[in-house]
């Protein structure tokens, strides 16, 4: 199978579980950060650390498509982009979902 792929798997698999945070069902993250957050918090940190997943999916998504037109292409310029993209979307996945997570959890750990 193509690494390309997976890649898409995987970002849209982040997205789904994103989405679902975003809803309130936050049974996917971490029993420490779901046992540690308020009754009345469970929609804001959820929509919180969906929405830094979600962006992470988005970006491994992007990353398989470059990824997909390199292959096919033989232009290395779009790998490039690909993975500049890759790396920021999951920096700012990650301050955003820490961020929930500080806001609501008072800590990462």
């Amino acid at each position: 199978m193509q690494a390309f792929i997976v890649a898409l798997i995987v970002g849209i698999i982040c997205i789904v579980l994103g989405t679902l945070n975003m809803r309130g069902n936050i049974s996917s993250i971490h029993s420490y950060h779901r046992h540690r957050v308020k009754e009345e918090d469970v929609i804001p940190f959820g929509k919180g650390v969906g929405l830094g997943t979600v962006i992470i999916g988005v970006a491994i998504i992007i990353f398989s498509v470059l990824s997909a037109i390199t292959l096919y292409t033989d232009n290395q310029v779009f790998i490039l982009v690909g993975v500049v993209i890759l790396i920021a979307g999951i920096i700012i996945g990650l301050v955003v979902s820490f961020c929930a997570m500080i806001k609501y959890n008072k800590g990462i750990f």
